[in-house]
This record gives C-alpha cells, sequence and structure tokens, in this order.
C-alpha cells in the first residue's frame, strides 16, 4: 500500500492503528488521518508519528486504502461526495460503519469504486478475534487481507450475515468481559480475596477454552465429565440454569444484531 487514510479519528481508529503499526503492516509514514476535533489529531500524530490532515480533502492524495471511521449518525454522504471529487479511482473504500450497506455507500458514490464494508473487533491488540468483511463485485480482497489480518482475524462473507456477525462476533466481548466480572464478584461474595478471586477466574477461563480445543468434546460433554452425581459442580449448574442465564445472554445478543440493523437506518 501507498497510503492509508482514515477518516474520523476516533478509538477504534486509533486501536487499528496501533494494530497495525505494531504488526509493521505499514509504516507510520503511509498514514493519514482527519478529524473533526484538531485536539483529536495532535494527540493520535503524538502519539503515533503519523500524519494528520485539518481539511479532509488533502488527505486524498496518493491514498490508494480509504477508510471511513466515522458514526453511522455522521453525515457520509457527503463524505461520498468528496470521495468522488478527490479519491483516486483505483483506490479502495473500506467503510467501518456499523449497519450502511453497501448499496446505500454506492448510492452516495457517484463514480464506481471497489468497496469493503468491514465490521473491526475489538480485540485488536491481541490478535485474536474475529472482524466481519464483505466486498462489491470491484473489490480485490488480496488488496486488503494483509490490512486486517494487521489487527486480528478476518472472516469474509455474505453481507446478509454482516449485521448478525457484529451483535454475535464483534460484540463477543462484551459477554466476555460480563461474564468474568460476575464470575470474579461471586468469588468476593463467597468469601475470597478479590485479587485471588480475579486471578481464578482468569485462569479457569483460558483454561476451559484451551480444553475445548484439545479435546475437540462439546462443552456439554467436558460439562459431564466435571460433574459427580449429586456433587458440587451439577448443583451449581442447577441454580445456574434455574437463572435463564443461557436465556437471557441469547437475548442480549438478538438485542444487539437488532441494533446494528437499526444503526443503518438512523445514517444520514
Amino acid at each position: 500500500m501507498k497510503k492509508i487514510y482514515f477518516i474520523g479519528g476516533g478509538q477504534m481508529v486509533e486501536a487499528i492503528i496501533r494494530a497495525i503499526i505494531h504488526n509493521k503492516i505499514v509504516e507510520e509514514k503511509q498514514i493519514t488521518v482527519f478529524d473533526i476535533d484538531p485536539s483529536r489529531l495532535q494527540y493520535l500524530a503524538e502519539t503515533y508519528g503519523i500524519e494528520v490532515v485539518f481539511n479532509e480533502k488533502s488527505g486524498f492524495r496518493d491514498a490508494d486504502l480509504i477508510i471511513i471511521g466515522v458514526r453511522p449518525q455522521d453525515d457520509i454522504k457527503t463524505i461520498g461526495s468528496l470521495i468522488d471529487q478527490y479519491a483516486d479511482q483505483t483506490a479502495t473504500i473500506l467503510s467501518i460503519v456499523a449497519g450502511v450497506t453497501l448499496k446505500k455507500l454506492e448510492s452516495y458514490l457517484q463514480n464506481r469504486f471497489a468497496l469493503a464494508r468491514v465490521i473491526p473487533n475489538t480485540l485488536t491488540d491481541t490478535g485474536f478475534g474475529y472482524s466481519a468483511a464483505t466486498l462489491n463485485e470491484l473489490a480485490d480482497k488480496t488488496k486488503i487481507d494483509s490490512f486486517l489480518n494487521g489487527f486480528g482475524k478476518v472472516e469474509y462473507m455474505d453481507e446478509s450475515l454482516l449485521d448478525i456477525f457484529t451483535g454475535y462476533g464483534v460484540a463477543g466481548p462484551n459477554y466476555i468481559y460480563y461474564f468474568i466480572e460476575s464470575l470474579a464478584d461471586a468469588g468476593v461474595l463467597a468469601g475470597l480475596p478479590r485479587d485471588l478471586s480475579w486471578k481464578v477466574a482468569l485462569e479457569n477461563m483460558n483454561g476451559a477454552v484451551e480444553m475445548l480445543k484439545l479435546s475437540g468434546k462439546h462443552p456439554r460433554q467436558l460439562l459431564d465429565i466435571n460433574n459427580s452425581p449429586g456433587g458440587v459442580g451439577i448443583n451449581a449448574l442447577f441454580e445456574l440454569n434455574k437463572s435463564d442465564f443461557a436465556a437471557g445472554l441469547q437475548s442480549s445478543v438478538l438485542t444487539a444484531v437488532k441494533r446494528t440493523s437499526q444503526l443503518g437506518g438512523e445514517t444520514k
């Protein structure tokens, strides 16, 4: 890549920049960012050594990957007009705006561009987590694959699955964070010091995931192995089942998927 131009410099954009620099996908001098907040631009320039621009028009120069990194509620139609006027026709336009379809993006552009919709994972610094991507017929995934894998992993899919994947997969760390927090609180409630409870919760989470990978077993099979008749584990699961934990989690995912779809309808 010659240049990557980010339109918008919020938290998600910063996380992507931090990861692709750390993983040596591009050099700092290849990254340009525009944001409406000058203090934000100053922070990004000082922290990461990247180029920032205070006029969004000037950032298109030599950019072969243009990232739309604003909120769904922002004026994406105007951004489309700027892309039409100033972007090179060979550039790939990549949107990380939740809920905004390729069809809607295309409606903001008079010219035809290679377009990609990507919903980034929030585990950018770890190398874990899947981003979801879908492309129009002009886009070539070989041109963006190294970029997307620079802040985790990527799954390419039909656009019809993207909102579902956002509410389930991309929002997935939220559910895990909440579970671990609740589990650690349970240890404290039972009488353990918080630092010990926290350490055990993290270790059990990591170990359980590794057991699932190594054994190849279904979670229910491991539950059956761990729970002896009338024992501690099965009694604990009985209480957890009564709490409707599974239904609550599944309802949370469905609500997140619904909200993702609504965001597209709020786009200007």
